[in-house]
C-alpha cells in the first residue's frame, strides 16, 4: 500500500469514520471506503476506484456537515490521481 492511500485512510479515518457529529451512513460510507482502501493484493488504482464510488455517492448528501464535505471532496480528488 502506497503512503498516498494511507495517508487518505488517517485522513477519512479522523475527520470522517470517528466524528460523532457526522450523520451515520455516511460515516459508514467512509468506513467502507477505508475498508476498500485497505485490500491486499489489489492495485492501487483498483482500490481508489472502488472507493470513489462509495464516496461519490455520499458526496452530495443534504446532511452532511459541510467540513466533512470539504475532506470527502479532498479525498475524491486525491484517489483520482492514482494511478
Amino acid at each position: 500500500m502506497s503512503d498516498k492511500i494511507q495517508n487518505l485512510i488517517d485522513y477519512l479515518q479522523n475527520y470522517v469514520v470517528s466524528d460523532t457529529m457526522v450523520p451515520r451512513n455516511i460515516r459508514r460510507a467512509a468506513s467502507n471506503a477505508v475498508e476498500q482502501l485497505r485490500q491486499k493484493d489489489v492495485e492501487d488504482k483498483v482500490k481508489a476506484y472502488s472507493a470513489i464510488e462509495l464516496l461519490d455517492e455520499i458526496s452530495n448528501d443534504p446532511n452532511m456537515p459541510m467540513h466533512t464535505r470539504t475532506v470527502i471532496w479532498e479525498v475524491l480528488s486525491e484517489l483520482e490521481k492514482i494511478e
